[in-house]
């Protein structure tokens, strides 16, 4: 089943989600997200190696800044941005305007099943895009289609959850002593691309190869200072939060509150994590 939109009934629920309430969250914190993870730009982009005349596609590009960073080095070629939120969209095409990037387009699309021209682009790229499809199989496979022969792909993932200090600290003081299920590594989720047996299976199978998972690790960034990473941390995560008690919620938030003042350096708010690097090429 495919909704009027074009997307996969495996992938119906990310839907509502990033293009509801949750791709809402994201456009309103978009710079504080790009922050957080801005320690991995600079390898992401080395390792993408983006040619000045090459089409590249940017798959769950959110609000766009890899796009951006992407269309920059591609000066005499194109990039698409595709993403199931279109309020997310919407600010990757404004910045587009605001920053007079021009060799960009974005497109709402599931990129599991979006009909992209075969064997058109020379690069797909993604930064935490790619963890959330229903059929991971199938839209490699399809991702492997657009890109022309030898065409390459460029990944970052998560680490398991176990290597992420700050969801690990998160979870610990939101669950007020309680047992809350991690995220899972084989299902939609921030970890479902975080085992590189997995990895490497899916795009061999998927028809790549050459698969090489690199370890990144990086500080995560969360805000300047305890207030106002405070402020941001509760908020996107105040769903672990919600079916407590009122005595019982204020202590885990105290919790967090309390973590958050334990990290605060003279940079910020900062939290280890750690990612893979993933890069392959179509055969």
């Amino acid at each position: 089943m495919v909704t009027e939109l074009g997307v996969d009934a495996s992938n119906a629920n990310q839907f509502a989600s990033w293009d509801g309430e949750a791709g809402a969250f994201w456009v309103a914190n978009a710079d504080r997200f790009d922050e957080g993870v801005g320690a991995y730009r600079d390898r992401f982009l080395a390792a993408a190696a983006i040619d000045e005349a090459a089409t590249v596609l940017d798959v769950g590009c959110g609000s766009g800044r890899t796009t951006l960073d992407a269309a920059r080095h591609a000066t005499a070629g194109s990039v698409l941005g595709v993403d199931l939120s279109a309020q997310m969209l919407g600010l990757a095409r404004r910045r587009a305007e605001y920053e007079h990037v021009t060799n960009v387009t974005f497109e709402q699309a599931d990129a599991q099943i979006h009909p992209f021209p075969a064997e058109t682009f020379d690069v797909a790229v993604s930064r935490h895009g790619v963890m959330f499809f229903g059929d991971p199989l199938a839209a490699f496979t399809n991702l492997a289609r657009a890109l022309r022969p030898a065409g390459r792909i460029v990944l970052l993932t998560w680490q398991p959850f176990e290597r992420n200090e700050w969801l690990q600290a998160f979870f610990t003081c939101l669950a007020a002593g309680r047992e809350i299920p991690v995220p899972p590594s084989d299902a939609p989720s921030p970890f479902a691309l975080s085992d590189p047996d997995r990895i490497r299976l899916l795009l061999n199978t998927a028809g790549f190869c050459d698969v090489r998972v690199e370890g990144l690790t990086e500080p995560m960034y969360f805000g300047p200072d305890p207030d106002e990473a405070f402020q941001f941390v509760s908020a996107q995560h105040a769903g672990l939060v919600r079916d407590l008690d009122p005595d019982a919620k204020g202590r885990a938030l105290d919790a967090l509150r309390a973590d958050l003042a334990e990290h605060h350096t003279t940079r910020g708010v900062r939290y280890d994590s750690a990612a893979w690097l993933i890069q392959a090429r179509r055969d």
